[in-house]
């Protein structure tokens, strides 16, 4: 039991979650209703369009703060990879923060002259702004865990993405709430957080994510 809530602890780590959700909006069938012709539809992005976004989120979403986190952790400014003493996570946030707001800019940047891409594209970097400048508030007094609040930031997103759409897999919601509860239950197996820390985790991850996906 305890290698198995490792190995969903390292599969859903805070810094690939909200990518796997990108990537199920990216690659599972779904439609909008046609009046909407589509316009926030990322299933119907061209193929060489899907893999440079899931690229690109990958590279300032997981890929630069991995590094800087293997910095930090070279340097002595963590003791753990997973960050454990929570006088030590501020700074690894801060780095979240900074990636997520330069992930939004670059994807700003990137739309400014295509007035049909997604909105999608721009509200879920910043989700991950708003979520994480809120996460490093908590941390301040209280610990959370970051990989409830990854995947409640994964299934705020898919909840908003899915509800402009009139098709869509209706197992992908009950598919986030069970990943969910395994990385929650993993999370309080091993005894890195309580129950409460991953319900507040997984709940300010969520709700941030959904507002504001579907209000961007």
């Amino acid at each position: 039991m305890k290698t198995a809530s490792r190995i969903i602890s390292w599969v859903f780590v805070p810094l690939l979650t909200p990518l796997y959700g990108l990537m199920a909006a990216l690659f599972i069938p779904s439609a909008q209703d046609f009046l909407e012709m589509g316009r926030d539809c990322l299933y119907d992005e061209p193929m060489a369009r899907k893999w440079g976004l899931v690229y690109f989120f990958f590279f300032f979403g997981s890929i630069v703060p991995a590094i800087s986190f293997g910095f930090l952790h070279f340097s002595g400014f963590i003791s753990t990879l997973e960050i454990d003493d929570r006088k030590e996570r501020g700074l690894p946030i801060v780095i979240m923060f900074v990636s997520c707001i330069l992930l939004y800019a670059s994807a700003l940047y990137g739309t400014r002259d295509n007035v049909h891409d997604s909105k999608f594209i721009l509200s879920y970097p910043l989700a991950g702004v708003v979520a994480t400048g809120i996460f490093f508030i908590m941390t301040l007094w209280k610990k959370v865990s970051l990989h409830a609040g990854g995947v409640g930031i994964m299934t705020g997103f898919l909840i908003a993405y899915l509800s402009v759409h009139v098709e869509f897999a209706t197992w992908l919601i009950p598919a986030c709430v069970l990943i969910s509860g395994l990385v929650m239950s993993a999370r309080v197996y091993l005894e890195k957080h309580t129950l409460q820390e991953v319900f507040i985790g997984w709940t300010t991850g969520a709700v941030v994510s959904f507002l504001v996906n579907y209000l961007y």
